[in-house]
């Protein structure tokens, strides 16, 4: 241990607590920071009142996300809290944040989260900080430490960061960079690391996730890497983040081919009309999405179809928004996630003519959400009277299982909810059982545990 570090591990003054705002690329972020800390001594916990530093990772996403973070900025300086704001805000706003909410002790980047515990020790000693690169380089590897939360089954494991598209819509590239893929074994070893402390199912992220390894491989290599990765000892493996361009023949034959990684498809498509995605900065998409699909549906029966869609775009009109109706009502996917368009400044969507009232917006997005009720409640209805297998993760307040089959991702979708003995309700958290589905609404299944698996 060098000095510098021998001195971060004397001072232990700090109890930190984290608070998380947005996607589970900055949950990973945190368990990193989480991590950083507890190995140089620091008091890391859950608990924000007992601590006296709470660090904010912060999302910058959409204005809503941004309006939450500034929520709990608030409410802890006020609290008295020194408050180190983290992530994508700190990326977005390293200039203003400071100028604006002097109450602010430190501003950590999107890749700059590896130095936390410099930052708080600087932090300890009086020092306002700003620790935000200009540009994010940084990507974690497995040798970096992580908490992972013992009381959870599920792990993500970031397999690239950033992203080399420019999407008309998304401020993404420039609050986390280029795309910085790691390579394949350093994954691997990871997801190893993972199974051996206890993970069910590690799903796998990055901005575009099948783009992986252009930047280092000279080519997409996302069929490599999971054909590494289904030697891994871990049940499942999902995928987060798969774009049509990137689904090719090998990436599907190696979903055929393994044992572990579940057939789950999640497809951000964002619109299907030829006309917004060419204003969207998408123009290659619109031939892609109904062959993507046919031969994802044709090769892979058992396939989960997830995507998520964009509505008020700038320039979207009845004809646009009623050919998006038709390709849902066409396709019928498991699970559609819809926002509205956010006019993100730095995004050239920012400056288009023709927005959207957003009552109007309102009104698509709450269209959409009442055709996908009816089509999920139907996809989920043909579960009833089957077996199916479900990762048990906790037991509800009504003392019924929770847990998931393979067609639900964690937090987005939906739960399977199953009815146990009470006295064998403990031994099923964190194993598979096999259940059998007795009733199905838009969102979850409920049915009762045959066996453990």
């Amino acid at each position: 241990m060098n000095q510098n570090n021998q001195n971060l591990k004397d001072k232990k003054i700090s109890k930190i607590a984290f608070s998380h705002v947005g996607c589970e690329k900055n949950l990973v972020d945190t368990e990193h920071m989480q991590g950083l800390l507890d190995k140089e001594g620091y008091e890391v916990g859950n608990d924000i009142e007992d601590a006296n530093v709470v660090v904010v990772n912060t999302c910058s996403f959409i204005e809503t996300a941004r309006e939450e973070s500034i929520r709990k900025i608030i409410e802890f300086t006020a609290q008295g809290k020194e408050v180190i704001v983290a992530g994508c805000m700190a990326q977005h706003f390293k200039e203003e944040l400071l100028k604006e909410m002097p109450e602010i002790k430190g501003l950590v980047g999107t890749g700059d989260y590896q130095k936390i515990a410099k930052v708080i020790n600087r932090v300890e000693k009086g020092e306002i900080v700003n620790e935000v690169s200009k540009i994010p380089e940084f990507i974690a590897d497995e040798k970096l430490p992580r908490f992972v939360d013992k009381n959870k089954f599920v792990a993500y494991l970031r397999i690239a960061e950033g992203c080399d598209y420019n999407c008309a819509f998304c401020i993404i590239p420039k609050l986390r960079g280029p795309q910085r893929s790691r390579n394949i074994e350093s994954i691997v070893s990871e997801a190893k690391n993972l199974a051996a402390q206890g993970i069910q199912e590690i799903i796998l992220i990055s901005q575009i996730t099948t783009n992986y390894g252009q930047d280092i491989y000279g080519k997409p290599s996302l069929a490599r890497l999971l054909k590494e990765l289904s030697k891994v000892a871990v049940p499942w493996i999902r995928i987060h983040y798969a774009y049509p361009t990137g689904l090719t023949d090998e990436v599907i034959k190696a979903f055929k081919d393994s044992n572990n990684i579940v057939p789950y498809f999640d497809l951000p498509l964002q619109h299907s009309h030829p006309d917004v995605l060419k204003s969207m900065n998408r123009p290659w998409q619109a031939s892609l999405n109904e062959s993507i699909l046919s031969q994802i549906r044709q090769q892979i029966p058992s396939a989960v179809l997830r995507t998520s869609l964009i509505v008020g775009f700038p320039g979207e009109n009845k004809k646009h928004f009623q050919h998006l109706l038709d390709f849902l009502n066409r396709h019928e996917f498991d699970h559609v996630g819809v926002f509205i368009f956010s006019p993100e400044e730095g995004t050239s969507a920012f400056d288009l003519p023709n927005r959207v009232p957003s009552e109007v917006a309102d009104a698509r997005k709450d269209n959409i959400i009442s055709i996908q009720q009816t089509i999920s409640k139907k996809k989920n209805q043909l579960y009833v009277g089957t077996k199916v297998k479900v990762l048990v993760e906790k037991i509800s307040e009504n003392n019924e299982l929770v847990g998931r089959s393979y067609n639900f991702a964690p937090e987005i979708d939906g739960n399977v909810i199953l009815s146990i003995n009470k006295e064998d309700q403990k031994n099923c958290i964190g194993k598979f059982v096999e259940a059998n589905i007795c009733f199905a609404d838009e969102y979850d299944l409920y049915g009762e545990v045959i066996k453990t698996l």
